[in-house]
């Protein structure tokens, strides 16, 4: 009787394992099943190079990206579209991480937990929220330049537009691409995956913490001679800007004072707004991980004076400053931003949700900076440059070390019914940023409004 009872409790223990390790395999397969269905081991799903030949990768309007032909991956037949989507598309080399060919292999298998992935050729469809004539004309704006474009729709999330420079054609990659400074950074997708000396755009934080903080700021009046001494720095301004107001010190975008206006807020405040604006934050697209934006707030007087305009070891990424221009323009939340639009993979795609960003500044705080971004487009930059747009920005000129010319940044939003679009450019060492990323800006938004 012993021995049977003994038995008894070893079948139960070797049964509660069994049912252990059935539940460990679900889970996994849940989790995991579609990166087990990608990867490089399915060797019927990849060719002798390595190279993914199964699935088809499309924009919004359905024209194909890249598509597999008898076993050989191929792409669209323009080199300039091939260039301007490649870090949304992806390389034969899987050298770019976020593209679709590489970070989202498992769709492109037409994985699905029924019927597993589908054997190499027609694969999956992946279809983006990109278009692919807006990166065209995105390409072709930054005229060779390294930096990002980027244009997403703030009520629901869909990035329309994501370029980075430099890039390169995939089907005909340069011999001294890992040796020639021409290429540096070329894998990297600069508008997910990097960040840069924001200058001036920061002001964008540093005034939404003054309109909040500062009882009667916007009455107040500053005296801009070209320079003012802020504990043991000289901070230097663009131009001698007089007497001025808030609204007019920041459409001058006038150091002077908006770094006066950064010592008075003191760095605890600063760093609670650009905390609360989510530039130290990670955002996800479809699983591709953002950088998170840094800054130090171990600060004296001076260096705080040059970090509330933007500078000093300000660090911030360019889809987090896309996000927060969302908010603004949507009432302090704006949609997340996302990649897929829809995917076929046997089954059919659940409609896509908005999914909100928490609270990245109070309303009437996002609607009294709105107003004054406008005030900048019609003072200082020019309305004439942006044909029936509502447009908001603010541009940033971001000093980055001696003998180096200046980062260019133009960042903002329209406020136009049809077109609730909020962007982002950054040209690198491009030198103004009204006058070089500016006229990239107004390039791509008129196509977008206006059309061809």
């Amino acid at each position: 009787m012993k021995k049977i009872e003994n038995r008894a409790v070893v079948c139960f223990l070797l049964a509660l394992l069994l049912a252990a390790g059935v539940l460990l395999f679900l889970f996994r397969y849940l989790t995991q099943g579609g990166g087990w269905a990608s990867a490089a081991f399915n060797r019927h799903l990849y060719n002798a190079q390595g190279q993914l030949i199964a699935g088809t990768v499309l924009d919004r309007d359905g024209d194909v990206l890249s598509s597999v032909e008898d076993g050989v991956r191929t792409y669209y037949d323009s080199e300039t579209v091939r260039k301007a989507t490649l870090h949304a598309v992806g390389d034969l080399q899987g050298n770019i991480g976020t593209g679709a060919l590489n970070a989202f292999a498992d769709r492109l298998t037409g994985w699905n937990l029924v019927n597993g992935a589908f054997d190499a050729g027609p694969g999956g469809k992946l279809t983006l929220t990109l278009d692919a004539r807006y990166n065209y004309e995105a390409y072709q704006a930054l005229n060779g330049h390294a930096g990002t474009v980027a244009v997403y729709n703030y009520k629901t999330g869909e990035v329309l537009c994501m370029v980075s420079a430099p890039s390169y054609d995939p089907l005909h990659v340069p011999e001294d691409i890992e040796t020639s400074d021409r290429w540096k950074g070329a894998y990297l997708n600069r508008f997910l995956s990097s960040v840069f000396t924001p200058g001036s755009v920061y002001k964008t934080v540093t005034l939404a913490a003054a309109l909040e903080n500062l009882p009667g700021v916007e009455a107040r009046r500053w005296t801009c001679q070209g320079s003012v001494q802020v504990g043991e720095e000289t901070i230097v301004c663009s131009g001698v800007h007089g007497d001025q107001d808030l609204a007019a010190a920041f459409a001058n975008s006038c150091n002077v004072a908006f770094s006066q206006i950064a010592v008075e807020l003191g760095a605890d405040t600063l760093r609670r707004y650009t905390e609360q604006a989510g530039l130290t934050a990670s955002y996800e697209l479809d699983g591709l991980p953002t950088a998170k934006g840094s800054f130090d707030w171990e600060l004296t007087e001076g260096r705080l004076g040059w970090a509330g305009v933007g500078q000093d070891r300000d660090l911030v990424n360019p889809c987090a400053l896309m996000v927060y221009m969302g908010a603004i323009a949507n009432g302090g939340k704006a949609a997340r931003p996302y990649l897929i639009l829809g995917s076929r993979n046997g089954l059919p795609s659940l409609p896509r949700i908005a999914r909100k960003t928490g609270t990245l500044l109070r309303r009437e705080t996002a609607e009294r900076l709105a107003e004054l971004m406008a005030g900048n487009v019609e003072q200082t930059y020019g309305t004439d440059r942006f044909p029936n747009m509502d447009l908001c920005a603010k541009s940033g000129t971001a000093e980055v070390g001696e003998g180096r010319s200046p980062h260019a940044w133009f960042a903002g939003f329209l406020r136009n019914p049809e077109a609730p679009y909020a962007f982002v450019v950054l040209v690198e060492n491009g030198g103004g940023g009204s006058s070089v990323a500016g006229t990239v800006a107004g390039r791509v938004l008129d196509i977008m409004v206006n059309g061809y």
